[in-house]
């Protein structure tokens, strides 16, 4: 892994994201080498050479002024990549800048593979309506050794309990949904009872991954080729549509909320959680 200590003018950036106001990336690259990641693009601006995945520039800082200016404001950590990755456990600087926040009456978002996560909790505790997000889009544990460099699944499930079990917000954050291979509704029941939200996101393939992922598909899963070619070469969406029946169902036999697009629903936080679509969220409607 090549790591770097580079200078960022500011750690703090206005999101264009819904789910947030500000976003904070402490890294730059990330060792968990998601095959999928969309973050991939960021080579483009950063001028690295080597393979994404294989190097992480660890950000310093000035230090954040007036931060009162950032109460109520929510802070996504991190859009681009997991503020949790190992190199957080020697630098530290999610930690740095959680420390920095603390007391500002920012809210906290935070999406991570990791349990490293767990070494924050008190800390994460004391921002207002704080929560963490895990993704995870399988339980096979084969399959996600193929797609990441990430803590096994178990960890991460482990991880979401502790934080619930502390009054901490969690969400479990099925992304990407690969067709044919992710267990919706599998994955739901497993993680019901240990998080107050579900985020469905449907797997994209663009930019350099695209190729990857579909050679992945033919070498592991041939009888899938078919419908990969269905799904990303003639954009048929009758997949899609027929997920989004069966989890429907599924939630409606489990009595959760099911939405779409939105996850400003909020329950009482020992309720069941909220299911909220976000595949093709554009063109399905009910």
């Amino acid at each position: 892994m090549n790591i770097n200590i580079i200078s960022a003018k500011s750690i703090l950036t206005k999101s264009n994201l819904p789910v947030s106001d500000y976003s904070a990336n402490p890294y730059t690259g990330c060792a968990h080498a998601c095959k999928y990641c969309y973050a991939s693009f960021m080579k483009r601006f950063t001028n690295h050479q080597d393979e994404w995945g294989s190097f992480v520039d660890v950000k310093t800082w000035p230090c954040i002024k007036h931060t009162e200016k950032y109460s109520g404001k929510e802070i996504f950590l991190s859009s681009v990549t997991d503020p949790y990755q190992p190199a957080e456990e020697i630098h530290k600087r999610t930690r740095y800048l959680l420390e920095q926040l603390q007391g500002s009456g920012a809210r906290l978002s935070i999406a991570t593979k990791s349990d490293l996560v767990l070494r924050d909790i008190d800390l994460i505790k004391t921002f207002p309506n704080a929560r963490v997000s895990w993704s995870i889009n399988t339980l096979d544990e084969e399959f996600r050794s193929e797609m990441d460099n990430a803590v096994s699944i178990e960890r991460r499930l482990s991880a979401m309990k502790a934080f619930h079990d502390a009054g901490i917000r969690t969400t479990c954050f099925i992304s990407p949904i690969f067709p044919g291979i992710t267990d919706v509704p599998a994955i739901i029941e497993r993680a019901m009872n240990i998080c107050n939200l579900v985020w469905l996101e449907n797997l994209n393939l663009r930019g350099e991954y695209r190729k990857r992922i579909l050679d992945w598909i033919h070498e592991k899963h041939p009888e899938l080729d078919s419908l990969y070619h269905e799904i990303y070469s003639c954009r048929e969406r009758t997949y899609w549509y027929e997920l989004d029946e069966l989890i429907r169902q599924f939630t409606d036999e489990h009595s959760l909320p099911y939405v779409r697009n939105d996850d400003s629903m909020t329950r009482e936080f020992n309720a069941p959680p909220v299911v909220v679509n976000y595949f093709f969220h554009e063109e399905i409607t009910r």
